[in-house]
């Protein structure tokens, strides 16, 4: 790949020096300084989401749901209620309604990963998540990661997620760092014996089936390491502050209840949650020996000349298909009693 990266390297530098951007320039040093501080990659494992491509729309793929579940079953449910609510809402004619409704009917009892319905293709997608790792453990947000405008703490406020409508187009391009990490990328495999064969096998075959990689926009998620290693917790948020609001929501309220805190451990958490709070910026809390930190999720997901990869046979579900919605008729009637 020598001579192809050099080239490909070349050209990202002279388009960078072509746009002459400050903002630009500072986001490469930024991502350059990370490369040095945090130079391992760290996978996490597969993630999967929901694209489609629609011909009034344009040739490429789009991203429909976030890429962040850990199934491929999930993404498929979401197409299942996607289609549902398009019968419900979209629609006053009973001919229309029958196609999206055969094909929820087909969704409640095979795991298919892409149909067409209505002249557009619809296709479950499959990805790999991974982070940064340097001396320090895991990378937290950079500097330049863009935060939301409003930074509140309420809970109320939601960033949108910047996967939805995200172009899956092979020769997308942002930044320098960027495009070397498409191009370190694209001999990545999974190895060693903590895989099984038919997923090193199944990898393997994903170089040549699906040569190109696609980089999604980066997320950010709350760790935590009480041992040795780190363990994720809760959802891939869109923004640095976002995991932050994740990370007080967790120590405050969610987890003395999930995790049945003794009235002693919930003060402990409840001071800490304050402490972070106040601190504003801050990418990490400390309550006793374990200690929890904003983390920057990259993602990725390879796609071929049909497109973005599908899941892949090894990936597993823990469960199948079912019914997820009442029955409906062509007429938009819906039974209750089912």
């Amino acid at each position: 790949m020598g001579d192809n990266w050099k080239r490909e390297i070349d050209r990202l530098h002279e388009g960078l020096v072509r746009r002459d951007d400050p903002t630009e320039w500072v986001t490469e040093a930024d991502a350059v300084d990370a490369s040095y501080r945090y130079p391992h990659l760290m996978l996490r494992g597969p993630v999967f989401g929901l694209a489609a491509r629609d011909p009034e729309s344009g040739p490429d793929w789009r991203l429909l749901t976030p890429a962040t579940s850990g199934m491929p079953q999930e993404a498929r449910d979401g197409l299942n209620s996607l289609l549902w609510f398009k019968a419900k809402d979209d629609t006053d004619d009973p001919a229309v309604r029958r196609e999206l409704l055969a094909a929820v009917a087909v969704l409640e009892r095979e795991p298919v990963n892409e149909m067409t319905v209505l002249g557009v293709h619809y296709r479950v997608v499959r990805g790999d998540e991974f982070a940064r790792s340097g001396e320090s453990g895991l990378e937290p947000p950079r500097p330049t990661d863009p935060e939301p405008a409003d930074r509140s703490w309420d809970g109320r406020q939601e960033t949108p997620s910047p996967d939805l409508g995200f172009a899956l187009a092979p020769g997308r391009v942002n930044g320098l760092m960027a495009g070397a990490m498409k191009l370190a990328l694209q001999g990545f495999a999974y190895s060693g014996s903590r895989f099984p064969a038919d997923v090193r096998r199944d990898s393997e075959r994903a170089l040549t089936s699906h040569p190109d990689v696609l980089l999604l926009p980066v997320g950010f998620g709350v760790v935590e390491r009480s041992g040795r290693g780190w363990r994720p917790q809760g959802a891939l948020m869109p923004t640095p502050h976002d995991a932050r609001r994740l990370l007080f929501d967790g120590m405050s309220e969610f987890w003395p209840l999930f995790r049945k805190f003794s009235d002693r451990e919930r003060i402990r958490y409840a001071q800490a949650a304050e402490e972070f709070k106040a601190a504003g910026r801050a990418d990490e809390a400390r309550v006793g020996d374990t200690l929890f930190r904003i983390c920057r999720i990259e993602r990725m997901i390879r796609s071929g000349p049909d497109g973005p990869e599908p899941p892949r046979p090894s990936d597993q579900d823990d469960y199948g298909p079912t019914k997820i919605h009442p029955t409906m008729d062509e007429n938009g009637t819906i039974r209750h009693d089912d």
